[in-house]
């Protein structure tokens, strides 16, 4: 199976050679573009199949001295033993690492994102913790040297979120946020519970690719624009100008409200962006319906009993129950220390991919 795929790279990679350095190609940027960009992705495959014809051939020297006619000092012997055993684990390695770089990428992989945060079961327990999920993801994106914009937010009394939508922009965004999709579980003892009983409560995540207006074509006779004036808490007019944006499609029923900005145009621009990404999840969705083991756009009802992580106060640790894999540092966790998380869910995720035969 891998001297067959083994065959397969280095035969792409001197056909994409040999068109490469054909003048005539030249000629057409687009052919050309597209050219040098699958030489480029398949460069790191052809480094390590490289390595691999390189471990190959040490043993098989090694392999052939041991095996000759003529007499092998006892020093010799051993090296040569431990030269195969050397060349052995190397290609036992590299056999892993080029299955796993010919793996199919995810296209999304590269985009920026949208991240809906949304309390679920607890009351203003869950808008509290659904407000240090923000924080957490913006905490983490900023580690990563991302950009990040909140596009809609519902804030509470006790300083929570009943709602709250940030764009985090940054190549690769998609591929560092895509696992966090899902029923998220605090349990600890709220700050207004006078009997130190722990409460468990919820918010859902949902990451969303941002796409452009090619991968999503949007009718404007399909959407309907309200235009109102912006509220604060308890209804309260914050400014006195009609800036707020409804946007209804009308196809699909999805709708999205905007406020935060301080012009019409601004909140419609934003709104239009989270229409985008939504309308485009509900078209992957359906495209990924009969395919069990895709990972699922929807979050589920918010339930308690729906969780992807579990952040356990009282114990100060976290666990994710799609891997199996706790931690003993909430803090830095809330501080946006998700790697190891974000880390064995990819590597699950090859895995998974692999043992399909991908």
């Amino acid at each position: 199976m891998i001297d067959k795929l083994i065959t397969e790279i280095e035969e792409k990679y001197n056909q994409l050679n040999e068109e490469l350095s054909d003048p005539g190609v030249h000629n057409d940027r687009q052919h050309y573009a597209e050219l040098a960009k699958a030489h480029s992705d398949l460069q790191p495959a052809y480094d390590l199949v490289r390595q691999y014809r390189g471990a190959e051939a040490s043993m098989a020297e090694a392999e052939e001295l041991l095996s000759g006619d003529g007499e092998v000092e006892p020093e010799m012997r051993d090296f040569l033993k431990e030269e195969i055993h050397n060349s052995r684990e190397t290609i036992e390695r590299l056999t892993e690492e080029i299955r796993v770089s010919m793996l199919e990428a995810d296209p999304n992989d590269d985009k920026d994102v949208i991240i809906e945060i949304r309390g679920g079961a607890g009351g203003d327990e869950a808008s509290l913790f659904a407000g240090e999920l923000l924080r957490m993801y913006a905490k983490h994106a900023e580690n990563k040297k991302f950009k990040t914009e909140i596009l809609s937010s519902s804030p509470t009394g006790m300083g929570g979120f009943k709602e709250a939508i940030m764009e985090v922009a940054g190549k690769g965004a998609y591929s560092v946020f895509k696992y966090e999709s899902g029923v998220h579980r605090v349990q600890r003892i709220p700050v207004t519970e006078s009997g130190g009983r722990i409460h468990t409560s919820t918010a859902t995540v949902a990451v969303l690719p941002e796409v452009e207006d090619v991968e999503v074509e949007i009718d404007p006779n399909d959407v309907r624009v309200d235009i109102f004036r912006s509220s604060g808490p308890g209804g309260q007019s914050v400014n006195t100008t009609d800036s707020a944006v409804r946007l209804t499609h009308e196809p699909t029923g999805l709708v999205v409200s905007m406020q935060d900005e301080k012009s019409q145009l601004q909140n419609k621009i934003a709104a239009m962006k989270v229409l985008r990404a939504r309308l485009y999840e509900m078209k992957l969705a359906e495209q990924q319906k009969e395919l069990a083991d895709q990972r699922k756009s929807q979050v589920g009802t918010g339930d308690r009993s729906q969780k992807i992580r579990t952040y356990n106060f009282p114990q100060g640790r976290v666990t994710d129950h799609r891997v199996g894999l706790t931690l003993h540092k909430l803090d830095a966790v809330l501080q946006g220390d998700i790697e190891d998380f974000t880390a064995a869910l990819a590597a699950q995720a090859r895995a998974e991919q692999l043992k399909a035969g991908v």
